[in-house]
């Protein structure tokens, strides 16, 4: 949060420095899991035209166009409520360039809007974005499955046929769409993919691979041991001993995981930080020395939305960033990715504990962390606690068409758009390592200034040969670091739109997906108000 922004919260809510009593911690609530194992077994099998494995913003606006469309849908979603993101904490929406956002994905905050009385709200509570895409999905009678994990897939010929849960659950489709985080459908239908990032030579890049760079990086001197200064006594947690590649070398690290919560000081809804259980001291060493050097921007990046709340992302060199923790995300299992999340749950809840009650923790900086707290309108089955993991980056696709920084740049341009990508350049710190002595961030990109750009039609579908009834709007066929300018939530609402839509014209002309003519496409994209090219 800027300082005036911090200011004119101080000053309206707590015009004195007063002491504040630690309150008693409270519970994150039980239900507060990415993976339950099924409880019973089921034997339906349901026959439906498309099938959309995976309920974030594009998967609920893909399975809505569809049904739009005529067709018979089922959307599957893991999750335990729709809208992956947007609907899970990320209400501080990235646009990039508000212009280039058209179709469903506009009128989805044209939706919000509404709700608050306003033309459009970008800044939305999850509550309203969860009713929001609620109110689509039921007026457009799409068939939502919750909590299915994806168990297996059956194949005729080089077309997906059925897939299953693990629940038991089997659909039957003509058309199939992958619309997770992770792309577990389109690996498990033998799509090639790609985890991490490729060094820079693979594409002519600059900005793929290791990156040694000064944002979010730590601007004071903090020592790495576990005793100060100490070599001796070891490297604290998630540090590595060096990093000794050059830069832009390719590795399979990926960028770190948060949580985004929704916060607010308002008393009647405020609720306090919890001690997780497990809370280990030594994660938070790190934020205590830095404090102590005299780091003052804690309290950066606590986005004001709707509501009188903020939502709260990572900002500086230690923050709700769990770096290094997510490295086997992308293709582990159901249950080591609950490790992994009940992990990422520990340490973020960990951080705001640590510095609201942590007596290592600046006697200023405790007070005003008492002020916040959780919500207690917002995620009421979880306690307040986002249920949505943040998974910036998993398995990517590699199509016959690869996104990469030359797109973005606009230095080359692609005759086939199904939609335009506009924000920056955007990776995350992917690693902690020891250099002269001190801790450094690695990893973190930002880089902006280009205007909007075509994403191929080509990198939403599997190359030819591969898989001919699949569609893939989330984990697009791009490079690491153009994947980071990619991951933004309406740009997925528009790939997950623009999916449908050639879905509907492979069923009607019995088509693969790559030889839907693009034409047509085009002419139906724009039709239903997408922005394809951008007019400089």
């Amino acid at each position: 949060m800027n300082a005036l922004l911090l200011r004119s919260f101080s000053q309206r809510d707590s015009p004195m420095l007063v002491a504040v009593p630690p309150p008693p911690p409270p519970a994150l609530h039980h239900n507060l899991t990415y993976y339950v194992p099924p409880v019973q077994r089921s034997r339906e099998t349901i026959r439906a035209e498309v099938c959309v494995y995976g309920g974030t913003a594009a998967g609920v606006i893909a399975a809505v166009q569809a049904a739009r469309l005529g067709r018979t849908v089922v959307l599957l979603d893991p999750a335990p409520v729709v809208g992956g993101m947007t609907t899970g904490g990320l209400s501080w929406t990235d646009f990039g360039n508000k212009q280039a956002i058209g179709g469903m994905a506009r009128e989805f905050y044209r939706r919000c809007g509404a709700a608050y009385g306003v033309d459009e709200e970008w800044n939305f509570e999850p509550k309203v974005a969860r009713q929001v895409f609620r109110g689509m999905l039921l007026e457009a009678g799409v068939r939502v499955y919750g909590r299915q994990f994806l168990k297996s897939v059956r194949r005729k010929a080089k077309r997906l046929a059925q897939i299953r849960m693990e629940s038991g659950l089997r659909v039957d489709a003509d058309m199939f769409i992958d619309a997770t985080y992770e792309g577990d459908l389109m690996a498990r239908a033998g799509v090639r993919y790609t985890v991490g990032r490729e060094s820079n030579r693979k594409y002519g890049e600059t900005l793929n691979g290791v990156q040694y760079r000064e944002l979010h990086q730590f601007e004071l001197p903090v020592s790495p041991y576990v005793i100060d200064g100490d070599p001796g006594s070891g490297l604290l947690p998630g540090i590595e001993a060096a990093a000794q590649e050059a830069a832009g070398t390719g590795d399979r690290r990926i960028q770190a995981y948060n949580f985004r919560l929704i916060l607010t000081r308002d008393p009647d809804n405020r609720l306090p930080f919890p001690k997780p259980e497990g809370y280990d001291p030594r994660e938070y060493v790190l934020t205590a020395r830095y404090l102590a050097a005299g780091w003052k921007d804690v309290f950066g990046k606590f986005d004001p939305i709707r509501g009188g709340k903020v939502d709260k992302n990572n900002a500086g060199a230690t923050s709700t960033d769990y770096i290094g923790a997510n490295y086997a995300w992308p293709t582990a299992s159901y249950i080591e990715r609950e490790r992994i999340f009940q992990a990422h749950v520990r340490y973020v809840s960990g951080w705001f504990w640590f510095l609201a009650n942590d007596p290592s923790a600046p006697h200023s900086v405790r007070h005003e962390m008492r002020l916040w707290g959780l919500c207690r309108d917002e995620f009421e089955e979880t306690g307040g606690w986002p249920y949505q993991l943040y998974v910036r980056e998993a398995q990517r696709m590699v199509a016959d068409y690869v996104i990469t920084e030359h797109d973005c740049r606009n230095t080359r341009a692609v005759p086939d758009s199904v939609g335009l990508g506009s924000y920056g350049m955007d990776s995350h710190n992917c690693r902690r390592y020891v250099r002269d002595g001190l801790v450094r961030n690695e990893g973190d990109v930002q880089v902006a200034g280009f205007p909007p750009y075509p994403i191929s039609y080509r990198s939403i579908v599997p190359r030819r040969g591969e898989c001919e009834n699949l569609l893939v709007p989330v984990c697009v066929s791009a490079s690491h670091i153009a994947y980071g300018s990619l991951r933004m939530e309406p740009v997925f609402m528009v790939l997950g739109q623009s999916a449908a839509i050639a879905a509907d014209l492979a069923l009607t002309g019995g088509n693969r997906v790559q030889d839907v003519p693009y034409e047509t496409l085009r002419s139906r994209l724009e039709e239903a108000g997408q922005r394809l090219f951008w007019e400089r």
